[in-house]
């Protein structure tokens, strides 16, 4: 028999998954981060502030659609001790320009929108996938040195 901790912490890992969320990744700066605190013998979570969960479902663009798939993801993720941000790239060339004051192209894919990342060395995505295979959409460019040394030192 399985104890209650192996059980909890695989309903942990697959509740992505199980969201059926269209075109998911895992993805920005909390994957570099585990793994630069993993090479450096920290906690694997040690200053990380969220987890960035994209999906693409260009059906439905309007925010009721996209609230509804934030608050299903809110309780999935109760209780873990970290926060987890789950956002419809879909929609993002509706608000962008009002936020960061430049227009936005709307993204054919969570892969485009993982392309279009300002720092580069965070164009990466993963994802474990319902039948228990992880997939990973990786750098497609390389980060220009004086991004990647910014975020090395930060990180």
């Amino acid at each position: 028999m399985r104890s209650v901790r192996t059980v909890s912490k695989t309903v942990r890992r697959y509740r992505t998954a199980q969201l059926g969320l269209p075109g998911w990744y895992l993805t920005a700066g909390c994957l570099f981060q585990a793994v630069w605190n993993v090479a450096t013998d920290r906690h694997p979570t040690s200053g990380i502030k969220d987890y960035d969960v994209f999906c693409f479902d260009n059906h439905d663009l309007s925010w009721e659609a996209e609230d509804a798939v934030i608050k299903a993801a809110d309780a999935a993720f109760a209780g873990l001790p970290a926060q987890v941000e789950v956002r419809n790239e879909a929609r993002v060339h509706l608000w962008y320009e009002q936020k960061f004051g430049v227009a936005c192209a709307p993204y054919a894919s969570t892969e485009a929108a993982i392309d279009s990342f300002t720092a580069t060395a965070c164009c990466l995505g993963a994802r474990l996938e319902r039948d228990g295979q992880w997939r990973v959409y990786p750098n497609p460019v390389l980060a220009p040195r004086a991004v990647y040394e910014t975020k090395t030192a930060r990180w």
